[in-house]
């Protein structure tokens, strides 16, 4: 199953305000909101598991046509809206669960004729024909289990730190304009490629950085800990400075001092190993 349905994820969120969608889907999202069934982050995952886990086995002849869920933003009266993207899922769900199986099981379990449905819907999201036909970016939502990928940081900034420690609705966010996440993007680039030149960490963030352009002008991108709030003690999310800690990183390395970069960057890996351990315990 992706990464998106597991219970100790984080995620990068794009809001989209109603101008990015066509007139269709605009009536619809209004609609949506104002009969209250849009669902908040800390139940969405567990709800997009559970539309997965129906749609795939509903006779495993075809794709489902899911219906059309989102998590919403409300900001000084604009809507703004996250689609869940159901049925590319169901379709890297169906494609996911073939991975590593004997071809018999595979082909049992997801039947050649579902898996190439899956993959056409991918490809079709992939090239682009999603965003031509219905004019909305493929992907709204990325997902990383037991960890924040470092290079997410990148996009927000420490002040813009939510947080909400009282349980049972604990929670860590950051929340920031995609022409700030842009404008970072773009800095910590230009850092990078002077400092380290074409390395995995430069190659990460030019690609969430390129998965940005994607949005309109007016969205809002947050970074959500989600499940992984359930492994951190109180102390531990008060505490956190994560952007902090890659902006200082950054700015190290801008002035050239590697050592101080690097001490920044272990600590970072230090604080994050920590929680990817709990992996093996759980």
């Amino acid at each position: 199953m992706p990464s998106l349905f597991a219970s100790f994820a984080s995620y990068l969120r794009v809001y989209e305000p109603l101008a990015a969608f066509d007139r269709e889907r605009q009536v619809y999202w209004r609609r949506y909101v104002r009969e209250g069934r849009a669902v908040g982050p800390l139940e969405g995952p567990g709800r997009q598991r559970t539309a997965v886990i129906e749609g795939l086995g509903a006779g495993w002849t075809r794709l489902p046509d899911l219906p059309d869920e989102a998590y919403v933003l409300e900001s000084d009266d604009t809507l703004l809206i996250c689609p869940w993207n159901l049925r590319v899922r169901v379709a890297e769900a169906a494609l996911s669960a073939r991975d590593g199986v004997p071809s018999v099981l595979a082909d049992a379990f997801v039947p050649p004729i579902l898996a190439g449905q899956a993959r056409a819907v991918i490809d079709d999201w992939r090239s682009g024909a999603r965003v031509l036909e219905h004019g909305v970016p493929r992907v709204h939502e990325q997902a990383s289990t037991w960890g924040v990928p470092l290079r997410w940081f990148v996009f927000v900034d420490l002040a813009e730190r939510e947080l909400v420690a009282t349980a049972p609705r604990r929670a860590l966010r950051y929340r920031t304009e995609i022409s700030k996440a842009r404008r970072r993007a773009s800095r910590g680039l230009s850092v990078l490629r002077k400092s380290v030149g074409d390395a995995p960490i430069t190659e990460a963030v030019e690609e969430s950085a390129r998965w940005l352009e994607e949005f309109h002008p007016r969205s809002v991108v947050e970074l959500d800990y989600g499940g992984l709030v359930r492994l951190l003690p109180d102390e531990a999310l008060e505490a956190d400075d994560s952007p902090g800690l890659v902006a200082a990183g950054l700015a190290a390395l801008s002035r050239g001092d590697a050592e101080a970069a690097g001490e920044t960057y272990e600590k970072l890996v230090a604080r994050w190993r920590t929680v990817q351990l709990l992996e093996r315990c759980n």
